[in-house]
Formats: C-alpha cells, structure tokens, sequence
C-alpha cells in the first residue's frame, strides 16, 4: 500500500474538487466552503488512510457528498455559475460575432447541464470534464459502472436534444 502524503497526494486535488463542487452547488463561495470542509475531513481521517484504496475517489466522494449535503440545506438549486472563465475563440477567423455566438452557445449547454438530474450531472462532470473512468466514477458516486454509462448517456441526450431544440427553435 503506498503511503500517503497530505501534501504530495490530497493538496493537488483541490482544483479538481473545487470545480465539482462549483458543478454542484453553483456558488463559488459555497463551494470553496465545501473544499474546505473536505480537505479537513480528509485530515481528520488520516489515521485511516492506509485502508483507503484510492485516496482521489476518498477526496472526491467527500466532495460530492458535502456538496449534495449544503444543497439540501440551502436548497440553492437557483443560484447560476458564473461565466467568468469562457475562453473567447482567438483564433484569426474568429469575428466578434462569432465570438459572441460561441460564448451564447456554452452558457446554453451549462444551463441545459444545471437542468440535468444530481446524479447525470455529476457523472457528466466527473467524466466529459474531469476525464475520470466510469470505475472511479462508480466508487465516487457509490453506483455501478453500468448505472454510470447509463447517467452519462441520458444526460448526454438530454443536453443534445435540449441544444438542437433551442438552436433550432429558439426556445
């Protein structure tokens, strides 16, 4: 089993636990609580982390779960992400036109996304944008793998279907 070092092994997920839980919650300062609360939860359980066979899928877990936790209490499904961090298209043949209708395009796609089901969305956050296999995403949100494929196909209907809708029609 190899040993674990707070700093060398937990400390680097913070960013990734951070954008679940911004995923999840939908306040920045939430889930900044919540990261917060996770790395102290993963602290106080150090003496048990020998018997923990992935320390990532332990840190996310905590994430998800605290982060599932502050949205009962505050029911604060209402609150949007914001959209601070959309890289514009640069490239040369990007007009400011195009560069708006990009930009109108992925706010469009995270709102269908924030309309998905808990369960789909976090599979499509853990999978489509964290890059993590259905195992880990499996032992995370304590499901099988096949329950996994299952969330992640439906949301991806979902969101596909939504968009060429709204494209389309304008809805």
């Amino acid at each position: 089993m190899k040993k674990i070092s707070f700093q060398a092994d937990v400390l680097p997920l913070k960013n990734e636990l951070f954008r679940l839980a911004l995923r999840l919650t939908l306040n920045r300062a939430e889930a900044e609580d919540v990261v917060q609360e996770t790395m102290m939860k993963v602290w106080n359980r150090r003496s048990d982390w020998d018997k923990i066979e992935s320390i990532e899928a332990f840190c996310l877990t905590t994430c998800r779960n605290l982060s599932l936790d502050k949205l009962r209490r505050m029911d604060n499904q209402a609150t949007t992400l914001d959209d601070e961090h959309d890289p514009a298209d640069k490239s040369y043949g990007a007009n400011p036109e195009e560069q708006a209708m990009q930009r109108d395009r992925v706010a469009l796609v995270r709102k269908l996304i924030k309309q998905l089901p808990e369960k789909q969305r976090t599979a499509m956050q853990l999978r489509d944008i964290e890059g993590k296999s259905y195992r880990d995403i499996a032992n995370v949100m304590g499901i099988s793998e096949e329950q996994v494929k299952i969330n992640i196909f439906r949301a991806r209907q979902t969101v596909k279907k939504e968009f060429k809708q709204q494209e389309e029609y304008g809805l």
